[in-house]
């Protein structure tokens, strides 16, 4: 993302109060690319292909597809934020590629497990699936989002180590 062969702009050096700034804000933008592309694959995928489920299902056929249009809006809201908070940050030469693809993980694996326990099991908007026993989808479904989450955990830590190491 940033070019290597460029000198940091001034206090971006890795590890400077700046650059820790910047690499944060990188994650975090990243992250929402992360939900809205993990929106994405579970309404694309599982909403529209496989016909599992909507965002809501437990009102009419209307209601299920408002909210999974409702859903898709969110979903390009948070990739166009992420992108243009990204977008600025490359501009300025201060975009690290491992905060970005800790964010992605992050994001993609917080979405996955948030919509796994709080709506399937707590408030039970919907379910994976229906008419057919549950357990081996939720196992399925949440040990996902939990795989992207450590895959982006270890990013972040690889690179905090890189950086407190003066690794690039």
């Amino acid at each position: 993302m940033s070019d290597s062969s460029r000198p940091p702009a001034p206090g971006t050096a890795p590890g400077t109060p700046t650059a820790r700034a910047d690499d944060r804000r990188a994650a975090q933008a990243a992250a929402l690319v992360g939900v809205g592309l993990m929106a994405g694959v579970d309404e694309i995928v599982f909403h529209q292909l496989l016909g599992w489920h909507s965002f809501y299902d437990r009102s009419t056929p209307d209601v299920a597809l408002l909210s999974d249009g409702l859903l898709h809006g969110a979903e390009l809201v948070a990739l166009v934020a992420g992108a243009g908070l990204l977008a600025d940050l490359l501009r300025r030469g201060a975009l690290r590629r491992a905060p970005a693809l800790a964010g992605v993980l992050l994001g993609a694996g917080g979405f996955q497990l948030f919509d796994g326990v709080v709506d399937h099991k707590l408030l039970r908007v919907h379910q994976v699936r229906y008419g057919v026993d549950l357990l081996p989808y939720d196992v399925a479904w949440n040990v996902a989002a939990l795989v992207l989450l450590a895959a982006g955990l270890a990013v972040l830590v690889r690179d905090r180590r890189a950086v407190r190491d003066g690794r690039p």
